[in-house]
């Protein structure tokens, strides 16, 4: 029986997490989308009872340290949302024994003993979410004493039976240390097979959003956090498409739910109602607040397709284009200024020439928002915007702004900030692409033997937003794709990929990223984290591992060439 909260029953739920409801809280938040959405559902149900809590963001495990240690007298109640669950939380922040863990955490797999904590962690994990966690009887064991005590044995006893004794006694012993050592042996393999891959689990702003409807609290604002939280799942590519359906069908109930009207309601909407609609929409990052042309060129999924960082790419930009019937002038000017005849059939046209073309999933299955009548906006738009506010380079006062920034954002009263989000999404989008096509074309990425290898110089233009993890995972998805479309190499087709970028110049360090194979059943599984550990460790090279996502880690410039050498033979 798992020690965490499993949703299903409201009286189990709510009992357990009603303590939350009477105590002043420290929340401490990952610097993400999906916890950031996370964060403003939770932040809406404790100003429904009028709970005091305090919000402190963390982007690493440094400063989920530093956070607890200057917070831990005056709290004993602490919510940590997208951080925390795959470590083993007791132990590295050493807690007084009435501190009480809130963990709603997607990362996987989650740490052993905080599952089997019955006291101070509580886990928020939806019914259906398989963890797959080893038997408790499997990995933990009660230290007996299995020595005994030869004091008690009778001076009466014969010298014969003493001895008969002692030899049993010898046999039972070694019998016992070598089923201990068994055990061992088993456990370490148990725990080898259910820590080797990092993944992914149910995006935690659906998890809140589902502890709200269990509580009878749940509001159209809070679904459509849920709904970009999931969003951003997708857009990371940190779930499979078959998760991301599944998911998407939940959210498609409440959402029935919750935005039902008949046609005389829909008629007198006023001018600041909150309309969400389910959608099959374009796989076209943020084309209705660009120009169609640009988010065919920056979008990662036609780029790859088209191979637009070749003349031929462009040329079949431009037959594409022809194919759909569309003036080059209609497309390269603003979404909303294009032609009200072309827009109403666009969807349909796009799609039937990108079959043509060898792009047959460019149709997505998605939600959009309306606010009012002139605001309409799709998730992904949202988790773009949102993304990029968190991870702005163009510095304004202190660390928190971004997350401050970014967090305010996704509250409709708030457009002002999500358009500014939009602006700075459409720029990195850009360098992504930019860089992208820089490192195909200068054949930057080589193949290591297990794994391709791609590293940008300084130098590099946008370096500097790529020392941004969010970012550089997006740009490692986008060029691993863009790679596997380009190479005649089948074998190289199956590779992960690792990506370098400056960090710190000064400190003379770099961030890493390892990221899977990019193929159609890939189940979004990366064992990269472990294996930088181990190579980290067999060759003392100086790393940090800061990163809530296991797979990133920071490293000294001078020690990369023998750390990638561990990789290459431990991975070989």
């Amino acid at each position: 029986m798992y020690q965490h909260i499993r949703f299903g029953t409201y009286v189990n739920t709510f009992n357990t997490v009603f303590p939350l409801f009477l105590q002043r809280v420290l929340l401490l938040v990952a610097s993400d989308v999906d916890a950031l959405c996370a964060c403003k559902i939770l932040q809406a149900l404790f100003q429904c009872d009028h709970v005091q809590y305090t919000l402190v963001p963390v982007s690493g495990w440094q400063e989920l340290e530093t956070a607890f240690l200057e917070h831990k007298d005056q709290f004993k109640y602490f919510v940590l949302i997208n951080c925390g669950a795959n470590v083993d939380l007791l132990e590295i922040l050493q807690p007084e024994e009435d501190t009480l863990f809130f963990v709603c955490d997607s990362h996987r797999p989650i740490n052993v003993v905080n599952v089997y904590n019955d006291t101070q962690i509580k886990l928020l994990v939806k019914q259906d979410d398989d963890l797959d966690v080893p038997a408790y009887d499997d990995i933990f064991r009660d230290e007996e004493d299995e020595e005994e005590d030869s004091e008690n044995e009778s001076d009466a006893a014969e010298p014969s039976e003493k001895r008969r004794r002692f030899e049993e006694d010898v046999i039972e012993r070694t019998m016992k240390r070598r089923q201990r050592r068994e055990w061992e042996a088993r456990r370490r393999e148990i725990l080898f097979d259910y820590e080797q891959y990092e993944y992914h689990g149910t995006s935690s702003a659906m998890v809140m959003f589902d502890l709200a409807w269990i509580m009878s609290k749940d509001l159209n604002d809070m679904l459509w956090w849920a709904i970009v939280g999931l969003t951003d799942q997708w857009v990371q590519d940190k779930i499979t498409q078959m998760k991301y359906v599944t998911d998407i069908g939940i959210l498609q109930r409440h959402v029935s739910r919750h935005n039902h009207r008949n046609e005389d309601e829909e008629n007198s909407l006023s001018i600041d109602c909150m309309r969400i609609a389910f959608e099959y929409d374009l796989r076209l990052a943020l084309y209705q607040h660009w120009s169609l042309y640009e988010s065919l060129c920056n979008t990662s999924y036609t780029s790859a397709s088209l191979k637009l960082w070749s003349v031929q790419g462009q040329k079949r930009l431009q037959e594409f284009l022809a194919d759909m019937g569309l003036p080059l002038k209609q497309v390269k000017q603003k979404f909303n200024s294009m032609d009200m005849s072309l827009k109403e059939n666009l969807r349909e046209m796009i799609e039937e020439s990108a079959n043509k073309f060898g792009m047959k999933d460019l149709r997505v299955q998605t939600f959009s928002i309306h606010f009012g009548f002139k605001n309409k906006f799709s998730a992904s738009d949202i988790v773009y915007a949102t993304a990029s506010l968190m991870e702005n380079i163009e510095k304004e006062g202190p660390e928190t702004t971004n997350f401050i920034k970014a967090l305010d954002s996704l509250s409709r009263g708030n457009l002002d900030k999500l358009h500014q989000g939009l602006d700075l999404a459409k720029k990195q989008l850009r360098a992504i692409q930019q860089t992208v096509a820089s490192c195909i074309c200068t054949n930057l990425v080589i193949s290591q033997g297990p794994f391709l290898y791609c590293s940008l110089m300084e130098g590099t233009p946008d370096v500097k937003l790529f020392s941004k993890p969010v970012s550089l995972c997006l740009l490692s998805k986008y060029l691993l794709k863009s790679f596997v479309c380009s190479t005649k190499n089948k074998r190289c087709k199956l590779l992960p990929l690792i990506m370098a970028a400056p960090m710190d110049v000064e400190q003379g360090t770099v961030i890493m990223v390892g990221i899977p194979p990019e193929t159609e059943s890939s189940d979004k599984k990366n064992f990269f984290g472990r294996a930088f550990e181990k190579a980290a460790d067999s060759t003392n090279s100086r790393t940090l591992h800061n990163h809530f996502d296991m797979s990133i880690i920071e490293l000294k410039t001078e020690d990369r060439s023998k750390f990638l050498d561990a990789l290459i033979s431990l991975l070989s």
